[in-house]
């Protein structure tokens, strides 16, 4: 480690000093952008969603929200086939991750992740003075036998399921065999397993050792809220709500989220416009000389055969157009794009054909 630093920057933690920190995309404040580089959902959110966040802020709120979010809980639980203590809310489904590599994982214990995906997993490991341990995807984006190892006894096992940046996605079986085979907590994160069509939320009655995150920023146009839910057996929620925030999710988010949840015929078809112009849009990118990466969630990655990715990036952001670029070491870069709508699509595709 390097020499400790003078002032009040000696006194943070080690750990602290020597990360990074979770970089976000790009939110311009200055002039109008086309902005498809943090897969956010481009349509509006059940107007039933608005309807009773503004009863709750009518009613006041002077008074702490439910510390458990029963209301979401009792209406998630009838969406997921499951009791509602199998379930737990946080601020966001990062709040989510974040409880269960507090409860977890302690000092220079091992965390493993597939590589590349999601960047707040290194992050969160860093935190807490836990050993990363990434290993690299398959050329096919297949997970390699060594994941399956015990080797580096690893105290957690993340899972984003689809995959950022890939958008591909692991067979059920193989969250099975992964849980079978390591004696850890094996979190799938499904952010965006709504645009996959396929879930593993019915495994948590299989195996404890299996969790599942999910968020309602992505399918059910939420970002801006913040709420996320874990399903796991009742033994574990019982214990990660022992690290939670005590008043984690506020009252507007709650009421917000309940209703969110509870109108499935908008997420039926928000899911389905998304998919279509998710399979329109890749379709028109490999006409424009790019390699796509088959995707089951509202982004698709992707290189062009002739220019860098960079070189693009920088090109469609002059044009004010927002994607995101990713580098991985002893992986490459690429672009990551969101669907957004159709017109939008029609943008992206107007000045690609103007910039390649």
């Amino acid at each position: 480690m390097s020499e400790r630093p003078d002032g009040i920057q000696r006194l943070f933690r080690d750990a602290v000093l020597e990360m990074t920190g979770y970089q976000s995309g790009e939110q311009p404040t200055g002039g109008k952008y086309i902005k498809l580089n943090t897969n956010e959902n481009p349509y509006s959110c059940s107007p039933n969603v608005i309807q009773a966040i503004q009863s709750v802020a009518a009613a006041g709120l002077n008074r702490y929200p439910d510390a458990t979010a029963s209301a979401f809980r009792n209406a998630a639980a009838s969406v997921l086939g499951v009791p509602s203590d199998w379930l737990i809310c946080g601020n966001g489904s990062d709040e989510i991750l974040t409880m269960v590599t507090r409860a977890f994982v302690g000092e220079g214990q091992t965390v493993r992740w597939p590589f590349p995906s999601y960047v707040l997993y290194p992050v969160l490991t860093q935190i807490q003075g836990a050993v990363g341990q990434p290993i690299a995807y398959n050329k096919d984006w297949s997970l390699p036998k060594a994941f399956f190892s015990g080797n580096g006894d690893p105290g957690l096992v993340f899972i984003s399921n689809p995959n950022s940046p890939s958008g591909t996605q692991l067979g059920r079986e193989q969250i099975l065999e992964l849980a079978e085979a390591l004696p850890c907590p094996i979190l799938v994160d499904e952010a965006y397993a709504d645009f996959a069509g396929v879930s593993c939320v019915d495994l948590v009655t299989q195996n404890e050792q299996i969790l599942i995150s999910r968020t309602l920023s992505k399918s059910y146009g939420l970002a801006g809220m913040r709420f996320g839910y874990l399903v796991a057996q009742p033994q574990i929620i019982r214990q990660l709500i022992k690290v939670k925030d005590s008043y984690n999710c506020d009252a507007l988010s709650i009421a917000g989220a309940t209703a969110a949840i509870a109108d499935q015929e908008w997420l039926r078809q928000n899911v389905a416009k998304i998919k279509s112009t998710r399979d329109r849009m890749s379709l028109r990118l490999q006409s424009l000389g790019f390699d796509v990466t088959p995707s089951s969630a509202n982004f698709i990655w992707c290189r062009h055969r002739d220019q860098t990715s960079q070189e693009i990036y920088s090109l469609l952001k002059q044009n004010r157009l927002l994607v995101r670029y990713m580098d991985f070491d002893h992986w490459g870069d690429g672009i990551r794009i969101t669907v957004g709508t159709d017109d939008q699509l029609d943008a992206l595709i107007t000045i690609l054909n103007s910039i390649l």
